[in-house]
């Protein structure tokens, strides 16, 4: 069988990328594709382009870097657009929102988030229903699998029989009437959503850099095996630590804080 890794939401960690990527290699794995969220929370987002444009056959927009790359972020010199250049905004701006392809006879489709948009939110682990993200939240399971406008499909396609996806940061696979839905989890900034934020030995997995295997016959319609597996590779956490303290990025104590704990429960004393 052949061999897909699916990462996202690197989220400008280049010492987990280079992990990560090195991982991949020794599995001798010749395909990636990268769901989105290169930029934003860390110190090296030009670095990360430069390399996932070298490494990742397919490469996905994510909500961070719809954000990075906007005209507003322009104007107002935000710290990540001034960092990664023109060239690599322009190169942002054209990357596609979802991605499929046939795998040992499953159509799979990948995306950021969602087929909606590149922020709405599912998680069958956690609600979101009291909180800021609650109007982004999609319920039901069988809406991910969706022909929309935004990916370009429409009522006469064909209704995928896999959906991978990253955006929450936490990696599961989930099957749902016949179908299969995975996250990749992050490789820049690993979230476990009810962690408590401390500091101790028990989150010392949650913080892993996560992405997704998947093997099977790619490109073909005819039913054959087919395996998704989720690997956790340890990087260098304080390195990536230090380079976030060495730079003038804003806010990067919050950042810091996320990949010491696998947690966004971060409240600044």
């Amino acid at each position: 069988m052949e061999k897909i890794a699916i990462i996202s939401d690197i989220h400008a960690n280049i010492t987990a990328l280079e992990a990560v990527l090195k991982d991949i290699k020794q599995r001798e794995i010749s395909h990636i594709y990268c769901l989105g969220d290169l930029v934003i929370k860390g110190a090296n987002p030009d670095k990360v382009i430069d390399l996932i444009r070298e490494n990742c056959e397919v490469v996905l927009k994510g909500n961070c870097d719809e954000i990075a790359c906007s005209e507003k972020a322009v104007e107002r010199k935000f710290w990540t657009t001034e960092k990664i250049g023109t060239d690599r905004i322009k190169y942002l701006r054209t990357l596609p929102v979802m991605h499929e392809f046939y795998l040992s006879g499953q159509l799979v489709r990948v995306f950021h988030a969602s087929p909606y948009s590149l922020e709405h939110i599912y998680n069958p682990m956690y609600s979101n229903t009291d909180n800021r993200y609650s109007n982004l939240e999609i319920n039901n399971a069988i809406e991910m699998f969706e022909n929309t406008e935004l990916i370009g499909r429409n009522e006469n396609d064909p209704i995928p029989d896999i959906i991978g996806y990253g955006h929450i940061h936490t990696p599961n696979i989930y099957k749902y009437q016949n179908k299969t839905i995975f996250n990749t989890g992050s490789v820049g900034a690993p979230n476990e959503m009810e962690n408590d934020g401390k500091e101790n030995n028990t989150n010392s997995f949650s913080t892993l850099a996560s992405y997704v295997i998947l093997e099977g016959n790619i490109g073909s319609k005819e039913l054959g095996p087919l395996a998704i597996t989720n690997v956790r590779v340890p990087y260098d956490i304080e390195k990536e630590i230090k380079s976030l303290e060495e730079s003038d990025m804003p806010y990067k104590e919050r950042s810091i804080f996320c990949l010491r704990t696998a947690s966004t429960n971060f409240e600044k004393e």
